[in-house]
């Protein structure tokens, strides 16, 4: 009786995937370039919180994607700063990380991020996590 139940409720997941959700949507959005990424993916996340406010968003960044988040760092084709971008982000409940493999493959310091950093051991380990252990869904800009 209990594996039916089981397969009934997994049935029932699977083709109301809507019934299965409790509360706002998580959503994870991945930066790994910041020149390309950089000022269209903080236009997709406030885009996103206008038409959802409710929405919990993480933004992992590694390799090259961390440089939004650094002290003065500047889109490289119009000169737009991102730390204003990010921290409008931050005030709206977005949480940013940074990856501590990229810092030493790049020997960066923490102290060469904005205070609206948060840091991760591992940029795509955590991407995965969020994905498979929190059902976060997945952005990439």
């Amino acid at each position: 009786m209990k594996k039916i139940l089981q397969c009934l409720a997994t049935s029932f997941i699977l083709f109301f995937p809507g019934a299965y959700a409790a509360g706002p949507t998580e959503v994870v959005y991945h930066i790994d370039d910041a020149e390309s990424q950089g000022i269209k993916g903080l236009r997709n996340i406030r885009n996103h919180l206008d038409v959802s406010p409710q929405t919990k968003i993480i933004v992992v960044t590694h390799a090259n994607g961390v440089d939004i988040m650094m002290e003065g760092a500047k889109d490289k084709r119009n000169g737009i700063e991102y730390a204003p971008l990010v921290g409008a982000l931050k005030s709206r409940g977005v949480r940013f990380e940074v990856c501590e493999i990229t810092l030493k493959n790049r020997n960066l310091t923490k102290d060469q991020f904005t205070l609206d950093t948060d840091f991760t051991p591992s940029g795509v380990v955590r991407v995965a996590d969020l994905q498979y252990q929190n059902h976060f869904a997945y952005i990439k800009p």
